[in-house]
């Protein structure tokens, strides 16, 4: 296993504080649109879907709002319609980052990440300027409290994983973009605990960060993420664990 997903342990904490607030259900409701909307309201003919109700019920969203959720987005009810758009920027250091939304109104969206971009000494990009650094892939996240490393080799490998990662708190697996909810159903199937499972950008390789920048950067991503907006925020930043620790205090 190599080490360096901080990412992941941040958004593990950040994700009790959003489940909540209700940002966790928000995230899930245009999730569940969004897939309905582009692949129909039948979750066994639809992947996706039926990977974001899966989740929803993880999360005990109750079955109501699902199915409104779906509803909307095929159309049978009346209801705001939400599209996906990425967008692409630069951060301190010359960190890539990428920036997953589901918007009503992308002037607004736009607008608001832009300044979050500049008010942490950023730049927001053309589309395409960092995406090629990054590969996209199904991520799934296990907590370390659940599993030893032994332990838990022995289980995932056996599901045809890519690769895994590791950081102080999170180990991070990795699937092809099509393979994520097969991996995840066998997940299941084995009863292996996992604490989020998404499709993502991992990066090619990464970017040390150090001192003031190094705050600075994680003050960009996290202020990107409290947006009501953005589904996912992902970038190639590598960080000390101590800086971590201090923006985490």
């Amino acid at each position: 296993m190599s080490g360096h997903s901080k990412w992941a342990s941040i958004k593990h904490k950040k994700a009790a504080v959003d489940a909540k607030r209700g940002k966790l259900f928000t995230r899930l409701i245009r999730e569940i649109t969004v897939a309905a909307k582009e692949g129909g309201g039948d979750p066994d003919g639809n992947p996706r879907l039926r990977m974001a109700i899966a989740d929803a019920k993880a999360a005990n969203m109750p079955s109501d709002n699902i199915d409104k959720a779906v509803k909307r987005g095929t159309g049978d009810l009346p209801g705001v319609q939400y599209e996906e758009v990425t967008y692409e920027g630069y951060g301190p250091a010359g960190v890539a980052v990428i920036v997953e939304t589901f918007t009503d109104n992308k002037k607004r969206t736009v607008a608001d990440i832009r300044h979050i971009f500049s008010k942490y000494n950023g730049n927001l990009g053309e589309t395409g300027c960092v995406g090629w650094m990054f590969d996209r892939k199904g991520i799934i996240t296990i907590l370390k409290e659940d599993y030893s490393e032994e332990e838990l080799l022995e289980k995932v490998l056996a599901a045809g994983v890519e690769d895994i990662t590791e950081d102080s708190e999170i180990y991070e697996i990795y699937t092809s973009s099509d393979g994520l909810q097969d991996v995840r159903e066998k997940f299941d199937e084995m009863q292996i605990k996992y604490d989020s499972a998404e499709l993502g950008a991992v990066p090619k390789s990464y970017v040390k960060v150090e001192d003031k920048k190094a705050l600075q950067v994680l003050k960009l991503v996290e202020a990107l993420e409290e947006l009501d907006d953005v589904k996912s925020v992902f970038s190639n930043f590598d960080i000390d664990d101590k800086i971590i620790d201090e923006f985490n205090s």
